[in-house]
């Protein structure tokens, strides 16, 4: 019994020999969530750092140093490798600050103090969410063939391409409807959804992330109507281009048409009412006689008439 109870003390005293020197993580592991191209402030909880104090930042599974302070000077190791500049030690506090944060950074960070006052640990994980892209919504292309086109339903689908840790979510007003979650980097989702063709309802697709949601609202006249690949201004382009052309031929074939009627028309009445040309001698060089030529004209007002045996018949005389 006695070397039980030695035994116990001896472990008691070692557990307590190993909390002061190496400072066991007694706050357990702090987990922060952060969106990419946002600024994260890991904080070290001390109001004002001492000049023997030393604060050391490490990163990843390896414990790389990326930060450290040691009576008051600054020493960024090598972090630039894989931080760049976006890192920065604040001069008061120790507090490390990461800005513009990429999802390259996501992981373990180990904070390590060192102090007159004892030694002592803090951990964080920190996961960055990549920016939310907004929903797609688009009608379901199976439902484009002729024998289920005319379903009084209509099969919609909710998409998003390249997301991690993430759900998308159908709402009806504020009622969840359905959902798919993935933790997978780079994943592609859909969500179907069935509705009537005149639904009035409020829908909505939203996909969310810890941090944030991005929503897309649904229009059931205007996704419902047209199918994937299907451009149903197509034909009215065509029209409004063809129509104009084909008025336009019609047009001018009218004008044309009166143009020659019109043509017609004066050719007539100049032929009709053309003057008599004045009566030009012509010498013959055989006879030496003159014969005057004279051009017909007729009358447009003179209307035939039958012989009457009761008319006189008037002659004229011609002169040579």
């Amino acid at each position: 019994m006695l070397n039980i109870i030695c035994k116990s003390s001896f472990l008691s005293l070692f557990l307590l020999v190993i909390n002061g020197v190496f400072g066991v993580d007694t706050e357990g592991l702090k987990s922060v969530s952060v969106m990419e191209g946002d600024s994260v402030t890991l904080h070290t909880d001390v109001t004002e750092i001492q000049r023997n104090d030393q604060i050391l930042w490490m990163f990843g599974p390896q414990e790389t140093r990326i930060a450290e302070i040691y009576k008051h000077d600054i020493d960024m190791h090598e972090s630039n490798e894989t931080f760049g500049d976006k890192l920065q030690l604040d001069d008061q506090t120790g507090s490390l600050i990461i800005r513009n944060i990429r999802i390259k950074h996501s992981g373990l960070y180990k904070l390590q103090i060192i102090s007159n006052r004892g030694n002592s640990y803090k951990r964080f994980n920190v996961t960055v969410y990549a920016t939310l892209p907004i929903p797609i919504i688009t009608r379901d292309s199976s439902q484009c063939s002729s024998s289920s086109e005319s379903s009084s339903k209509c099969v919609l689908l909710c998409s998003v391409v390249n997301v991690t840790h993430v759900t998308l979510s159908w709402y009806k007003g504020n009622s969840l409807l359905s959902s798919i979650s993935v933790s997978d980097l780079n994943s592609s989702l859909s969500l179907p959804l069935e509705v009537e063709y005149q639904d009035n309802n409020t829908y909505s697709c939203v996909i969310n992330n810890p941090i944030r949601n991005q929503t897309k609202h649904l229009n059931i006249t205007e996704v419902c109507q047209m199918c994937p690949g299907k451009d149903l201004t197509t034909p009215l382009r065509v029209y409004a281009s063809v129509i104009p052309a084909v008025l336009l031929a019609v047009l001018a074939g009218v004008m044309y048409i009166l143009y020659r009627k019109h043509r017609r028309m004066r050719q007539k009445d100049n032929y009709f009412e053309s003057p008599v040309q004045a009566v030009e001698p012509v010498q013959t060089e055989e006879e030496g006689v003159e014969v005057l030529y004279a051009q017909t004209t007729f009358c447009k007002q003179v209307q035939n008439k039958k012989a009457n045996w009761t008319e006189e018949t008037t002659y004229a005389s011609v002169v040579t």
